[in-house]
C-alpha cells in the first residue's frame, strides 16, 4: 500500500521546504514536489500546515521493567514516547534484576517485541566483575555499555579504578557514563544533614550534587577514554565546566561526545523553589549561566544529542522528605514540545532540534536506515503543528500520574507519529496493531 504525507513543511538535514513523503510499507520511497506527486491509489495523510522530523530517537530512557513496574513499564512508556514524536529509544540497565548479562539482555528485548509501541534498543550495564559479557555482546543488537560513575542501583556503581581501567581498555562498544563523585556528594550530603537532618531544603540538591562531583567523574572518564582510544558518550552533561572535555569538530571524527537532557536546557536551580523534588534529577540542574552554556554548546555543535532521561517515580516516591525522594522524573511525552518552544522562543532553531534529536543519535549509535527522511530508510516520522494547549493532570499518559512540566503552555504540539511506516499516534488516539522493531546497528 502506496501512503503520501501530503503537503508538509520538512525539516531534515538542515534544510526546511515544502514536500510530500511517499511510503511503500515500511519505508521512505520518494520525496517529491507537491505538484509533481502522483496520488493514484494512495493512501493520503493530510500534512497542510504541519511539520514533519524524522522521529525522534531518545539514547536514554528508563522505562523500568522488569522489576520496578509499579513506576512505568516498557508498553505505558514507549505510548507516552510516541506522543511525544518519539520512534525509537534506548533503555538502561538499572532495573531488577540489573541488566549486566546477555541473558538478561535478550530478555528485555523479548519483552519490548510484545509490547513496545515504538522502535528499542536496550544497554548493557557494567559491573566490577562483567567484562567478559561486555566482550561477548552482539554490536548490531546492542545500543551501548552503560558505566555508571556514580550512585547506582543493584552492583552497577564502579568505583573502583582497574576495574574502570579494563572497560575503558577492553569494551569493544560505545560507554555511555553517568559520572558524578560518589565520595564527594557524600560529603556534601553530610555537611548538610548535620545542619538540616533530612529536611534538607531541594534547593541545596545542585550543592550536594556539585558541579566539582560532576567535574572530577567525567574528567576521569574523558581521560581514560583517551588513554584507550575508547568511545566515550557522557550523558547529561549539566554544567559549563565539562563541556572542554568533549571532543570538536564533525560528529563522525569524535570519540569523546556528549549528551544533554531537555530539563538541563529548560530549568535552572531558580525552579527548586516552585517545584521542590520534583525538579530533582541526578545530575542536579544548576544555575543560569550553566543553562545559557549548554544551549550555547548545542547552537555550536560541541553537543550532539539531546534526549530525557525519562526517569519516572510515583507521587510518593517523590514527595518524602530530601533523604528519602527520589530523584527523576518523566519527560518522553514533553520532551520535543519543550524543545520546540525553546525554539519559539529565540534559544535554538528547530533545525538543529532535528540535528540533535533525530540526526546525531542515529550517527553517534550508527543506527541502521533510521535518523533521516531519505529514500530507502524506515518511514520513522512525526508530524507537529502550531497548536497551544497545557499540560495538565488530565493529558499526562505517564503511569505515574505527574510531569514537572505542569501548567505549562506549549506553542506546538505533536499531531501524528508514525514507526515504520505505520500510525500508532493520531490525535490523541493510539494505534497498537502491531509494535516497534529491534534497532540495528552499522557495526
Amino acid at each position: 500500500m502506496k501512503t503520501i504525507i501530503k503537503g508538509g513543511t520538512l525539516i531534515n538535514e538542515g534544510k526546511r521546504f515544502l514536500a510530500d513523503i511517499v511510503l511503500e510499507g515500511e519505508k521512505i520511497v520518494e520525496i517529491s514536489d507537491p505538484q509533481q506527486t502522483n496520488a493514484t491509489d494512495a493512501q493520503i495523510i493530510d500534512a497542510t500546515n504541519c511539520y514533519v522530523i524524522p522521529g525522534v530517537i531518545d539514547d536514554q530512557v528508563h522505562f523500568r521493567e522488569p522489576g520496578l513496574t509499579h513506576k512505568g513499564n516498557i508498553a505505558e512508556g514507549s505510548r507516552a514516547a510516541a506522543a511525544g514524536g518519539i520512534t525509537s529509544f534506548m533503555d538502561m540497565p538499572n532495573v531488577k534484576p540489573p541488566t549486566t548479562t546477555r541473558q538478561l539482555l535478550e530478555e528485555k528485548q523479548e519483552i519490548a517485541s510484545r509490547t513496545s509501541l515504538i522502535n528499542y534498543s536496550f544497554y548493557l550495564g557494567a559491573t566490577t566483575e562483567n567484562i567478559e559479557e561486555i566482550k561477548r555482546v552482539d554490536p548490531r543488537t546492542t545500543c551501548g555499555i552503560k558505566a555508571f560513575m556514580g550512585s547506582s542501583t543493584g552492583n552497577m556503581l564502579i568505583d573502583s579504578l582497574p576495574a574502570l581501567e579494563r572497560l575503558f581498555a577492553e569494551s569493544p562498544l560505545l560507554i555511555a557514563t553517568h559520572c558524578e563523585d560518589t565520595p564527594v556528594i557524600n560529603h556534601n550530603l553530610a555537611l548538610y544533614k548535620e545542619k538540616y537532618g533530612d529536611q534538607i531544603p531541594p534547593q541545596y540538591h545542585p550543592l550536594i550534587r556539585s558541579r566539582e562531583a560532576c567535574l572530577k567523574s567525567s574528567t576521569l572518564a574523558a581521560s581514560l577514554a583517551r588513554k584507550y582510544g575508547s568511545r566515550l558518550h557522557i550523558l547529561h552533561l549539566s554544567t559549563a565546566e565539562e563541556l572542554t572535555l568533549l571532543d570538536s569538530g564533525k560528529l563522525q571524527d569524535k570519540k569523546i561526545t556528549g549528551e544533554v537532557c531537555v530539563h538541563h536546557l529548560w530549568f535552572n536551580d531558580s525552579a527548586y523553589l516552585e517545584k521542590g523534588n520534583f525538579v530533582r534529577w541526578n545530575p542536579a540542574i544548576k544555575t543560569e549561566n550553566d543553562r545559557q552554556a549548554l544551549l550555547q554548546a548545542v547552537r555550536s555543535g560541541i553537543l550532539n544529542v539531546i534526549a530525557t532521561d525519562h526517569a519516572p517515580h510515583t507521587l510518593a516516591e517523590k514527595s518524602g522528605p530530601y533523604t528519602q525522594a527520589a530523584s527523576g522524573g518523566p519527560m518522553v511525552q514533553h520532551s520535543l514540545v519543550t524543545m520546540l518552544e525553546l525554539a519559539e522562543k529565540g534559544c535554538v532553531s528547530m533545525e538543529k532540534i532535528v540535528e540533535c534529536m533525530c540526526h546525531a543519535p542515529a550517527q553517534l549509535f550508527q543506527i541502521e536506515n533510521r535518523g533521516f527522511i531519505r529514500p530507502g530508510f524506515q518511514a520513522d516520522l512525526c508530524l507537529f503543528q502550531k497548536s497551544p494547549w497545557t499540560v495538565s493532570r488530565g493529558n499526562i499518559l505517564y503511569q505515574c500520574g505527574w510531569s514537572p512540566l505542569e501548567g505549562q503552555t506549549f506553542t506546538y504540539q505533536v499531531r501524528t507519529t508514525l514507526v515504520n511506516g505505520h500510525i500508532v499516534y493520531d490525535r490523541g488516539d493510539f494505534y497498537t496493531d502491531r509494535t516497534g522493531e529491534l534497532l540495528i546497528f552499522q557495526r
